[in-house]
């Protein structure tokens, strides 16, 4: 690894797997101090474990990133064990199928509190501590479906992922005075525990929606965790120094199609 994290602290959040959990382990190889955040206590302390066997430094605090109460917390301890923080990866998300019509209010109101009312309560948390850091970054982790309206489905997962797309731009110029930069990455689709089940049919073939994904995406195939963890990394670290207000696809070309 080529440490481009080295001497930083980052705070991911949905951190216990899929893409969370490849941008911890990546991280921590780069030099990270990593806070591993979730709902999913027993997975996130196993990936801290692991971690930490392999000579990294990890520690997992449990978080809802719907509770402002839960930030303030998660937030205090990092600085007390880390003594600062570097990079907000602002990754949990959850996802419902429901259609303008078929979604219900309380599942609406739901997937925003997590997936837009959590990554604004992450980067209100996360600035002071940047500030105090003399500045940073924070990672937004849309979708592709923040851009594009998909097949008409998952209605309240496309709006969050939308306005995820502008709520960064607005504080990227917010706080580029104060050095710290703000981006956004899409993913198209990847095999994470959100879609896995699809991507197998009963007998354990690839399944009938698996297929429409490779023949949809101009690299025909999915994606993987790790290849949307390098992007984040990148983004997240020096490298990536006159980057903010940017949207970076990891969608195996399907925007561009």
């Amino acid at each position: 690894m080529s440490g481009r994290l080295e001497g930083r602290v980052v705070l991911v959040t949905g951190g216990a797997r899929g893409i969370g959990a490849a941008t911890c382990e990546l991280a921590a190889r780069e030099g990270a101090s990593v806070v591993i955040t979730d709902v999913l206590d027993a997975e996130g302390k196993a990936l801290a474990e692991a971690i930490r066997a392999s000579g990294g430094r990890a520690a997992y605090v449990p978080l809802d990133v719907s509770r402002e109460e839960a930030w303030s917390a998660a937030m205090e301890r990092t600085e007390r064990e880390f003594g600062a923080l570097h990079a907000l990866v602002n990754n949990a998300a959850i996802a419902r199928d429901g259609d303008v019509e078929e979604e219900t209010l309380e599942g609406w109101n739901r997937v925003l509190a997590v997936n837009l009312t959590g990554s604004w309560l992450g980067m209100k948390a996360a600035l002071p501590l940047l500030r105090r850091a003399g500045g940073g970054s924070i990672v937004n982790v849309a979708s592709i479906y923040g851009t594009v309206g998909g097949n008409g489905a998952a209605a309240a997962y496309h709006a969050t992922k939308g306005a995820m797309r502008v709520m960064t731009k607005n504080a990227a110029l917010r706080y580029a005075r104060e050095r710290i930069r703000v981006n956004s990455i899409h993913p198209g689709f990847i095999d994470t525990p959100m879609i896995a089940p699809f991507l197998k049919d009963e007998a354990g073939n690839r399944s009938r929606m698996a297929q429409w994904i490779e023949a949809m995406t101009p690299l025909k195939r999915v994606g993987t965790p790790a290849e949307v963890a390098e992007v984040i990394v990148f983004v997240a670290s020096d490298a990536a120094s006159y980057m903010t207000g940017s949207e970076v696809y990891v969608d195996g070309g399907w925007t561009a199609a």
